[in-house]
């Protein structure tokens, strides 16, 4: 992928161990240190046997250099390869070993503490188009993460994703890992939209409004410090009007 400019921002593929690490400091910033209450070790680094066989994104400002959002792509022929990805540590996905197209698993997606420039997001989403784009990928798919491990803080974004964005019954990933919050099965409330979309990670809301779902339970990942649900998104149910902005970005 040849470098993607927009505006103030730029984005690339890792192209040396020092981009990677790069990455895997912010991850750690993102991460690691909160889960630590802020007392994890200055400049660490958040990695992992997956690092190796990902492709990395950074995006970057264009001006500076300055790291602002990195995550890691991982292209797999298709449903029968889903065991080499990383999400199946923590999800049982033998319902999806049934699909046959390629596709992208998208892992560590972080921005900068204190970066709420939408752009960051957009350039995000041009350079994983294009990538999508390259390898014909016709299911995006992942852990998206709320932070901390109390899955009672984020109830509202439970309920909104219970009533509106469970997985179809033929992809739900079923259960796997040894602490789980079923909340398609614990919560009857009604959610509050307001503060339920605003409780929404913007990676999780953007597959959203693309059509993206996710499984009835989340997983509590304390070694990552976060809760996560697994997400889904189907390539060929993008609206077309979102297909013409994503290719926009890209392009």
């Amino acid at each position: 992928m040849r470098p993607l400019v927009k505006g103030r921002y730029r984005a690339r593929f890792a192209s040396s161990p020092a981009d990677v690490e790069a990455a895997q400091r912010l991850r750690h910033r993102c991460f690691i240190a909160p889960a630590a209450g802020g007392t994890g070790q200055a400049g660490g680094r958040d990695m992992d046997a997956f690092d190796g066989i990902c492709r990395h994104v950074l995006v970057e400002e264009a001006g500076s250099g300055r790291l602002m959002c990195c995550f890691r792509l991982l292209p797999l022929g298709g449903g029968h390869e889903l065991g080499r990805s990383y999400s199946a540590q923590f999800y049982d996905l033998s319902s999806l070993e049934r699909f046959a197209g390629p596709m992208v698993e998208v892992g560590r997606f972080c921005i900068r503490p204190g970066c709420h420039d939408p752009d960051i997001l957009r350039v995000a989403w041009g350079a994983l188009t294009r990538f999508v784009d390259g390898q014909r990928a016709e299911l995006l798919f992942g852990c998206t993460s709320f932070p901390g491990t109390r899955a009672e803080d984020h109830l509202d974004a439970f309920a909104l994703l219970r009533a509106r964005h469970l997985a179809p019954p033929r992809w739900q990933p079923g259960v796997k890992a040894p602490e789980v919050f079923r909340f398609a099965h614990a919560l009857r409330c009604r959610p509050d939209p307001r503060r339920a979309l605003k409780a929404l990670p913007p990676l999780l809301r953007s597959y959203l409004a693309m059509g993206g779902w996710v499984s009835d339970h989340a997983v509590i990942d304390r070694a990552l410090g976060t809760v996560h649900v697994f997400t889904g998104l189907e390539v060929r149910a993008i609206p077309p009007s979102r297909v013409r902005v994503l290719r926009a970005l890209a392009g």
